[in-house]
């Protein structure tokens, strides 16, 4: 169990980045998948009112996650408190919640004003075991009800030697939770491209997997060739995947290390794990305007508002939040 392998080196966002043309990174996230429409300029729907569970690494008190946890519970040790010795969690979360304080604004997540619940499952080098993330989705069953928690993201696959009985197990448990009525956003992993690489849980019929289309990385980057690393169906049963495709290369977001000497307020990373909360975010903004749609709605929504490009064509298309949001 880990998060599926980062698909390029974590590179932290020294002083230089500030520097960076601000076309690029979450807003050039934004731009790619047409988040500038109507309801997110008007403001009225960025996840008001809507929780998110997160099951990840953790979450650190990063001045842009400030008020948006509502509970965390660690399963890999006894802290009561947010903490994350990853980072990895706290990238992810940024995505999907994060406000945007430090860069006013700039580095802001898809839903800046919807809450989480984060559950720490994995170790400080991103591991874990099917058993953590297991208690992790029986807490959220058990929070459902108390924060209306209407999404979960996972942004964790297992690697291709797990036990078929540890992999069964993991899918029961997030199917279970979909049956819940909760939209269960998961990675499609960093094991492709190659045909049946998808990580368990992206695997599974009923949830949403995200992948990454093989795209040119942002000008700003070190590297100028095409990135073809995201997990690729069909799956063991003939399911198409991944089923939505957003960026996740090369994405500044959140830095749990920010307040140590030389660290900056926010890092970049790569990997599905990065597109994984832009979905989540979206779908966030998609409840805080639609409260009252199902699992099964969101799903057919978001199928419907998808627009191909290349490479995505293994899927329904690349995310489009202005399509998304459409009465």
């Amino acid at each position: 169990m880990s998060k599926s392998r980062e698909a390029g080196r974590d590179e932290n966002a020294g002083a230089g980045i500030f520097c960076i043309k601000k076309e690029y990174f979450m807003r050039w996230v934004k731009q790619t998948v047409g988040y500038w429409c109507e309801d997110i300029e008007q403001g009225s729907c960025l996840g008001n009112g809507v929780c998110a569970a997160i099951l990840d690494t953790g979450i650190c008190r990063h001045p842009d996650l400030k008020g948006a946890v509502l509970e965390f519970k660690d399963f890999t040790g006894r802290s009561p408190d947010l903490y994350d010795d990853s980072g990895h969690g706290t990238h992810v979360s940024g995505i999907l919640a994060g406000r945007g304080v430090v860069s006013s604004g700039f580095y802001a997540g898809m839903a800046p004003e919807a809450e989480l619940l984060v559950g720490k499952v994995l170790d400080h080098e991103g591991n874990g075991n099917v058993e953590n993330v297991l208690k992790g989705i029986e807490w959220v069953k058990k929070c459902q009800e108390q924060y209306n928690v209407r999404i979960l993201n996972i942004s964790v696959g297992t690697q291709p030697d797990l036990g078929e009985r540890q992999k069964k197990l993991f899918l029961d448990g997030v199917e279970d939770l979909w049956d819940r009525g909760i939209v269960v956003v998961v990675s499609a992993g960093n094991y492709g491209p190659g045909k049946g690489t998808v990580a368990v849980p992206g695997s599974s019929r009923k949830v949403i997997t995200v992948g990454v289309p093989d795209t040119e990385l942002p000008a700003v980057s070190r590297r100028k060739s095409r990135v073809n690393y995201s997990g690729r169906g069909p799956t063991g049963s003939c399911v198409v995947k991944p089923d939505v495709f957003a960026p996740g290369t090369g994405i500044i977001s959140c830095n749990a290390r920010y307040g140590k000497p030389g660290q900056h307020p926010y890092t970049m990373k790569t990997g599905t794990s990065m597109a994984t909360p832009v979905v989540s975010g979206a779908i966030a903004c998609l409840l805080s305007k639609y409260p009252d749609m199902s699992n099964v709605e969101v799903k057919l929504r978001l199928r419907e508002s998808c627009v191909k490009s290349p490479g995505t064509e293994a899927g329904w298309g690349m995310l489009n939040v202005k399509n998304l949001m459409r009465a």
